[in-house]
């Protein structure tokens, strides 16, 4: 720990009834919100949407400030949280140095959510504002924190008469993100040029960007959805159809490793390097999970309360059940149809259903959604990758993650039995001198599995 840590610790004892005055819900209007980005795109996307609301949304630039990350930590904590506490340290900083007298830290509020379950990320936010509160000048920086307990509610964030609104168009912001992403990827390992994919992409995040900061608070969905199409038909042209089809590799585990490329040391491009195309997860998956958990949760309550005939907890509940059911309905159909819009034009893969990775753990009986954790995501989409013929699953977490070492230790028997590539890959910031012999014995395993079999070969669903 820094040699400021005692101070720090003293500090935090004395102000830890005002916690909740620091950390919480407070209104976006009129402050500078800093968002981590933990995913490029969907970053970008967010922030635009939030300034078309009139919320001066600003994207952290991200992994500079590492060496202060870890300056601040004691090297127990998840990777992302280094990383995220680095981005905002050095922000706050360099404002601060820039700005001089004028800086104001009342004037940010820095956009943390959190959790519940067996992670440690519900407590980042805790751990960050005690060291923020280490220093004077950046106390009165407020953590502004959305939780997973209440599905992400936006109440006391956002004008009441603009929340449902404000949610619909972040969502559509997440959504176009992810299937720009897996268009990256789709065309990426067979571009006519090498690095025209990148810059592609990334002009083409910046068009959306603009749209949606000019239109996205007024649901121009039209024009949204005439951009991706268009986007779409463009990137379509640059793949090289001489080029024949690479073994496919799926991707799951802790969102923001597997989602923030210089935490992961571009794992994807170091796959396609030696050979692969590869699918990461979603972040639409997590937000429908959510959803899909709330109403799973008040289903369970409102059975338990029928029993006991209370009717004031059966409103109760049956409200919520309504409410998150149609959050979830919502959100399912928007992105089917804007993975359809897209779909016309180019094939790509398409996203998980929660419902159905649900489905999967309770054919194989092999773990439970009553563990609030990334972990059944991860285990039922490697399941479903599998069955629907990829040629390899990598599995990404923080060192010591316990939700990965979970997944790690249920499915490697399952794929070693069925004689499909498995990868673990965790990261704490380190270069580990072994790692590209590993990735390259994987995908060797992973090319042998894709001459065997192609890339959707014959799998039977696995058997206890």
């Amino acid at each position: 720990m820094h040699p400021g840590g005692e101070k720090m610790k003293s500090q935090c004892a004395e102000n830890s009834d005002s916690l909740p005055k620091r950390i919480g819900k407070f209104q976006l209007r009129n402050k500078t919100v800093l968002i981590p980005e933990m995913n490029h795109i969907a970053a970008h996307l967010i922030a635009a949407t939030y300034r078309s609301f009139g919320v001066n949304g600003v994207v952290l630039p991200t992994y500079h400030g590492l060496d202060l990350g870890k300056k601040y930590t004691s090297g127990k904590e998840c990777f992302p949280c280094q990383v995220t506490l680095g981005d905002i340290l050095l922000f706050l900083k360099t404002e601060q140095k820039q700005l001089g007298k004028a800086f104001n830290p009342d004037n940010y509020l820095y956009f943390l959510p959190e959790s519940d379950g067996p992670c440690r990320f519900g407590m980042y936010n805790k751990y960050q504002r005690m060291v923020l509160d280490s220093f004077p000048e950046l106390d009165r920086v407020k953590i502004v924190s959305i939780t997973a307990k209440d599905g992400y509610s936006l109440e006391g964030v956002i004008e009441q008469d603009r929340i449902l609104e404000f949610r619909k168009e972040s969502y559509i912001a997440v959504i176009v993100a992810d299937i720009m992403e897996r268009l990256l990827w789709r065309i990426r390992p067979y571009e006519k040029k090498k690095g025209i994919a990148d810059e592609f992409i990334e002009r083409s995040m910046g068009e959306m960007e603009s749209l949606l900061e000019t239109h996205g608070v007024h649901s121009k969905l039209d024009r949204i959805l005439n951009k991706l199409e268009e986007i779409a038909h463009h990137g379509k042209q640059l793949i090289d159809p001489s080029i024949p089809k690479r073994p496919l590799i799926g991707i799951v585990g802790e969102i923001f490793l597997r989602m923030h490329v210089k935490s992961n040391q571009n794992l994807i491009r170091l796959l396609e390097k030696y050979g692969a195309e590869v699918v990461n997860s979603s972040l639409a998956e997590w937000l429908n999970y959510i959803n899909y958990g709330q109403v799973r949760e008040n289903k369970v309550n409102f059975r338990l309360h029928f029993r006991q005939l209370n009717l004031r907890r059966l409103r109760k509940y049956l409200h919520k059940i309504i409410s998150f059911g149609g959050q979830l309905i919502y959100q399912e159909r928007r992105q089917k149809q804007f993975y359809r819009c897209a779909a016309r034009l180019i094939d790509f893969e398409h996203d998980h259903k929660v419902s159905h990775l649900e489905k999967i753990l309770k054919q194989n009986d092999i773990f439970t959604f009553d563990i609030t954790t990334e972990t059944c995501l991860s285990i039922a989409a490697i399941l479903q990758f599998v069955d629907q013929g990829y040629n390899g699953v990598v599995n990404v977490y923080p060192f010591a993650c316990m939700p990965g070492m979970t997944t790690a230790a249920i499915v490697k028997p399952i794929l070693n039995r069925r004689r499909i590539p498995y990868l673990d890959t965790f990261y704490d910031g380190s270069y580990q001198p072994g790692r590209e012999a590993a990735l390259r014995t994987f995908m060797h395993q992973v090319t042998q599995h894709y001459e065997r079999y192609g890339r959707k070969g014959n799998f039977q669903q696995y058997a206890s």
